[in-house]
């Protein structure tokens, strides 16, 4: 895509002695507009090719290669990083990643998969909870900030001193330790439902340099990250004392400017984030920086770097017919140089730092059925506010008439440092601003200046974000990992059946609503008491119910369920409790019940009914000649049809009532029959 809207603009001395060897680094729309613009494209591809900007996108993922070139961040971004070590121990795989090859000024969120993460104090993982199983913790992360003098990770040196020592503490180097825990087969899923976690986290980059201030700190003001680039070995690889530093001060103040956006909340003017390699093409980092924050960068007659900030100045210089030479406009109106509207593509913070579109600014369908748009389109931009700022002065470049203009060179009209001139020029042009965007060029023999531009008015960066800014499109929004649904409407029932021998067996049969013929469903049950272990069963899609093995008669158990699907599991339901009882029929009931007191003591006596299923006696004892509230003192078992007896000690002494019941192996009860009186002395 090419056009003014998409170009950092430039406006050159034409006392420039090094503008050949400042242009590469400059990142200004001179190469495509200016006189040099063909000997610097000789130049430049006589360049080895530098790797482009990065995309939000390509630092998705964990990079693993041999010796990667280090990462770059300025301001705040959301990154992988670059493996320096990977190896398992005991089970637990260690990951040291480098995230910038600099020092930053730390970091704001972890993510695992685009999970966000929380550590505890110690850098374990504890939400979300499935990292943290059962208490167990699998993933702990630690990081360093790239110190001058790091530590080296002191657990990676434990388990692997032949290869990992405190030499290897990565000075300089911005890197975060993870550790992994091995899950069981059966939780593996569960734990990590996405396979081994992918890291990337939100950082606060470079630590930049501040002429206000004259002090180095973190900030996201792009025309400090671009003061700091036209001097670093990335970059322009200049020194401060090269740079005007003035123009700089300005450019940071008008960064830090406060606008309104289409909430009603304020936000900095030029404020953003990006990242980059230390091998890409610095000429396309500086212009990302330029056009980003509206920079115009300049060559002044001192050799010193200068910016025009993105703000409209006032101009201080005329030119009309008494020193015009040379005059011509375009009045732009072919459709095949103009647009009908801007489309705009930004870093967006609220969708993880992806990519997204903003509203296009203008109607691309104005009367016609043939589309005219631009994209703007630059990694550093983080706002859809600042997005929409520019698609509109992208809108207005793009469409504005433009000029040429040859004039008598004096001092008093030299526009060398200036982004905005005054044209008087009637009837063609009556006293027009014009934005200067090609280089200015000063001939000594002819006494001439020559520059060309376009017609902007006064209101040229005015923005009213409640009627201009539009709304952003939607984000994508990513679910969480939910894993299988916990089973609802779960119930169990004790069953019999008749087993070898005649005997009947107790078991359990667990349903449940139906939700999936793929997911399969983990009945479990345990003793309450005395347990040996719980025991589980696994049911076959896409049946709604699944029994337990044969359960010991008479003792109580406690169930749950959970569902599997795809490899993982549902929580447990909640326990539900039953007795198993293999048989339900209550034996007849004993005859002959008598009691006998004495001192402390009662002695029962009855005669056992004739039921085949009768194992013996509960004894009770009250205070008053009713069952209710009566409390069990003793069992006795014994065989159908006999006579039996229980000496019952420990009895208080009173007027005591007596009751007897029959039992089965099962503990299924028959009636109480009544023993009458008995005086317990």
């Amino acid at each position: 895509m090419t056009g003014l809207e998409l170009i950092p603009l430039i406006v050159s001395s034409a006392a420039t002695t090094v503008a050949a060897a400042n242009a590469l680094y400059l990142g200004t729309a001179a190469l495509l507009y200016g006189g040099i613009a063909a000997g610097l494209g000789f130049v430049s591809k006589a360049l080895t090719p530098k790797p482009s900007v990065p995309k939000p996108e390509d630092g998705t993922y964990n990079l693993k290669q041999s010796v990667p070139s280090l990462p770059i961040v300025l301001g705040r971004v959301k990154k992988a990083g670059d493996y320096v070590f990977l190896e398992e121990s005991g089970g637990t795989a260690y990951h040291i990643i480098v995230t910038a090859g600099h020092r930053i000024q730390g970091f704001v969120q972890h993510y695992l998969h685009d999970e966000a993460i929380d550590l505890d104090s110690s850098g374990v993982v504890i939400s979300p909870a499935h990292f943290n199983d059962d208490s167990r913790p699998y993933v702990r992360i630690d990081t360093r900030l790239g110190l001058n003098h790091e530590t080296a990770y002191s657990d990676v040196i434990s388990e692997f001193p032949s290869i990992w020592t405190t030499n290897h503490r990565g000075d300089g180097l911005a890197s975060m330790r993870m550790y992994c825990g091995t899950a069981e087969s059966k939780k593996y899923l569960d734990v990590y439902p996405n396979q081994m976690p992918e890291h990337s986290a939100v950082i606060d980059g470079m630590l930049l340099y501040d002429p206000r201030t004259e002090t180095t700190a973190y900030s996201r003001n792009i025309a400090l990250m671009r003061l700091w680039h036209m001097t670093s070995p990335y970059g322009g690889k200049l020194s401060l004392a090269d740079m005007y530093l003035p123009d700089w001060v300005n450019a940071a103040n008008v960064g830090d400017q406060l606008v309104t956006n289409r909430s009603g909340g304020t936000e900095r003017r030029y404020y953003g984030g990006m990242w980059f390699r230390a091998n890409s093409d610095p000429v396309e980092v500086g212009r990302t920086l330029d056009q980003a924050a509206e920079l115009v960068l300049y060559e002044r007659a001192d050799g010193k770097i200068g910016v025009h900030a993105g703000e409209y100045v006032a101009p201080t210089k005329l030119f009309d017919r008494s020193n015009i030479i040379s005059f011509g406009l375009n009045a732009n109106v072919d459709p095949s140089t103009s647009v009908l509207a801007v489309r705009g593509r930004f870093t967006d913070p609220s969708d993880l730092y992806n990519t997204n579109d903003a509203a296009i600014y203008g109607n691309p369908y104005v009367g016609e059925d043939t589309e005219r748009t631009s994209t703007v389109d630059n990694v550093a931009v983080q706002s859809h506010n600042h997005m929409q700022r520019m698609q509109k002065l992208a809108y207005i470049r793009r469409n504005a008439p433009r000029v040429s203009i040859t004039a008598h060179y004096d001092l008093d009209n030299d526009p060398s440092y200036d982004r905005f001139v005054r044209i008087q020029y009637s009837p063609k042009l009556s006293d027009a601003i014009v934005e200067i965007t090609s280089k200015v060029t000063i001939s000594l023999r002819d006494m001439t200046v020559t520059f060309s531009g376009i017609v902007v008015s006064a209101d040229l960066y005015d923005f009213n974000a409640a009627t201009e800014e539009g709304a952003p499109g939607s984000s994508i929004v990513i679910i969480p990992h939910a894993g299988a649904p916990i089973p609802t409407g779960f119930s169990v029932v004790i069953q019999q059946e008749v087993v070898s021998g005649g005997s009947t067996a107790a078991y359990a049969l667990a349903s449940w609503n139906h939700i999936s013929d793929s997911l399969t469903y983990e009945f479990e049950w345990e003793k309450t008491s005395g347990s040996t272990g719980p025991q589980s069963v696994v049911s076959t899609a896409p049946n709604d119910q699944v029994r337990s093995s044969y359960l010991a008669d008479g003792t109580q158990y406690k169930f749950r369920l959970r569902a599997w699907g795809g490899g993982s599991s549902s929580d447990w339901t909640a326990y539900q409790t039953f007795t198993a009882t293999a048989d339900t029929t209550p034996p007849g009931v004993v005859t002959g019940a008598s009691v006998t007191g004495g001192v402390g003591q009662g002695t029962f006596n009855w005669t056992a009914p004739n039921s085949a299923n009768y194992v013996g006696a509960r004894l009770y004892t009250n205070t008053t000649n009713t069952f209710s509230g009566a409390t069990l003192v003793a069992t006795e078992y014994g065989s159908p049809s006999s006579a039996d007896s229980r000496v019952v000690t420990g009895l208080t002494a009173g007027t005591k009532y007596g009751f007897v019941v029959a039992i089965n192996g099962s503990g299924v009860a028959a009636s109480a029959v009544a023993t009458g009186s008995f005086v317990v002395t």
